[in-house]
C-alpha cells in the first residue's frame, strides 16, 4: 500500500531544497528580530506608580526608581513585595513582547528552544 503525502510534502530534492532556503530565510529574520527586541526598553510600574522598573530586552533590570513615600522603615514587607511584583510584571511584558513578535515570524510553528 503506498501512502498519499499532502500537495507540497515530499516531492524530491527540489523541494527539499526550497524548504531548507525557507528555513535559512526564517532563521536569519529570527535572529534580526531578536537583536532588534533585545535593544528595546521597558518601563513598569507597580503599586500604584511608586515603584518604576526599567528592563531591557535581554531581561537585565536597568534600573529600580522608589518614590520616598512608600520607604517605611517599620514595612520594609510591603516594598519588599511591590518591587517583586514590579521586577516580574516586567520580565512578563518583554517575554510577552518578545513571543508575539517571533510569533510574526514563525507563524504557527511550534519550535521550542528557538527563542
Amino acid at each position: 500500500m503506498k501512502a498519499r503525502l499532502p500537495k507540497g510534502v515530499g516531492g524530491g530534492p527540489g523541494n527539499m531544497q526550497g524548504m531548507i532556503k525557507q528555513a535559512q530565510k526564517m532563521q536569519e529574520e529570527m535572529e534580526a528580530k531578536q537583536a532588534e527586541l533585545d535593544e528595546r526598553e521597558y518601563e513598569i510600574q507597580a503599586g500604584g506608580g511608586v515603584v518604576s522598573v526599567k528592563i531591557n530586552g535581554k531581561l537585565e533590570v536597568q534600573s529600580i526608581d522608589i518614590q520616598p513615600e512608600v520607604v517605611d522603615p517599620d514595612d520594609i514587607e510591603t516594598l519588599s513585595d511591590i518591587l517583586v511584583a514590579a521586577v516580574n510584571e516586567a520580565i512578563k511584558k518583554v517575554s510577552e513582547t518578545n513571543n508575539a513578535e517571533m510569533g510574526k515570524i514563525t507563524g504557527s510553528l511550534n519550535m521550542p528552544g528557538l527563542f
